[in-house]
């Protein structure tokens, strides 16, 4: 069953209840108190695609606190709002009914005009959405089994990378490339500790990163912005967990703004037990990260951190002796 079986779902869901939109909410990545849009229906086109709602946050958010159905007939906005439209499309809504999937998400419907939905359409819509409960767990197992697939040859094209392009230059590039695939993320690169620990540089940031006019900066101060954060703390950073991103911390620092970003994963790169470099991966949209892919992205930084060792010690090895 392929990931369409949810749109098609909520198009049989908003017919049945001659609805304006269909909308399905699902747990975000791990860690997060987010919860997607999964999949849309909609007689218009103003539906935002990528909007997260957390618990109490409006009445999707209310269902989601609270794990009970509610239904309102006369939709007042200035007492409450749906939160998943674009601009003032919610203006127009009059009417509003939604269930909580039993295993955490929740599926809404809206109308535009006034008492629409009944008590017994209540009923009915639990039973779609313990319906959508089981779409979605054989979408799951689908996705899950392909892109754990899609990791594993991944990793094997990694781990060959070495022998076939034994230049640091064209093995990051190749490396680099392979890893924003296999993910979905827009933008990945290497950020690397200099000799004396006081600065890193970066590597392989991808064209048109910066915003036009902007340079890329040739050394950073080693505690600068979230990379520095890892750099000081050895620890990665992954978006969508609560502990995530310190307040106040923007990816390089305050004096060099960067695009709006909404999914980040920070990998620290360890040689001799210290931390030398950062894997930076990061999007300006939302894409989940799983723990599937938190596992690949840690393997594939190891086969990276052992070619950065290789590269250390025969730098060593070709320097005079004192």
């Amino acid at each position: 069953m392929d990931s369409n079986s949810l749109e098609k779902f909520l198009n049989v869901v908003g017919s049945v209840f001659d609805a304006y939109s269909s909308v399905l909410f699902l747990p975000g990545a791990e860690g997060s108190d987010g919860y997607g849009l999964a999949a849309k229906f909609s007689l218009g086109d103003h539906i935002a695609d990528h909007t997260v709602i957390r618990p109490g946050q409006g009445l999707v958010g209310w269902i989601l606190r609270n794990q009970k159905p509610l239904l309102i007939n006369n939709f007042d906005r200035s007492k409450s709002h749906l939160g998943y439209y674009e601009d003032n499309a919610e203006n127009k809504i009059k009417a509003f009914m939604g269930c909580p999937l039993p295993r955490g998400g929740a599926l809404c419907l809206d109308s535009r005009r006034t008492y629409s939905f009944s008590d017994k359409d209540q009923k009915i819509l639990d039973l779609f959405a313990r319906l959508a409960c089981e779409i979605k767990t054989s979408v799951f197992r689908a996705d899950q089994d392909e892109a754990e697939q899609q990791y594993y040859s991944s990793l094997q094209v990694i781990s060959a990378l070495r022998k076939h392009y034994p230049r640091w230059s064209t093995y990051l590039a190749h490396f680099l490339g392979i890893v924003a695939q296999t993910t979905g993320f827009s933008s990945c690169f290497l950020a690397e500790r200099d000799e004396l620990g006081k600065s890193y540089f970066l590597e392989g940031v991808p064209e048109g990163f910066f915003a036009p006019g902007a340079e890329a900066p040739d050394r950073l101060p080693i505690k600068s912005g979230l990379i520095g954060w890892v750099f000081g703390n050895g620890q990665p950073m992954f978006s969508g967990e609560k502990d995530c991103c310190p307040a106040g911390q923007s990816l390089f620092g305050r004096n060099l703004p960067t695009p709006p970003v909404k999914s980040l994963v920070l990998m620290p790169l360890f040689i001799h037990k210290k931390t030398r470099g950062v894997l930076v991966m990061s999007h300006t949209d939302l894409v989940p990260v799983t723990s599937s892919m938190k596992t690949f992205v840690e393997m594939a930084s190891d086969n990276l951190s052992l070619f950065l060792e290789n590269l250390y010690l025969r730098t060593r090895l070709t320097q005079p002796g004192p």
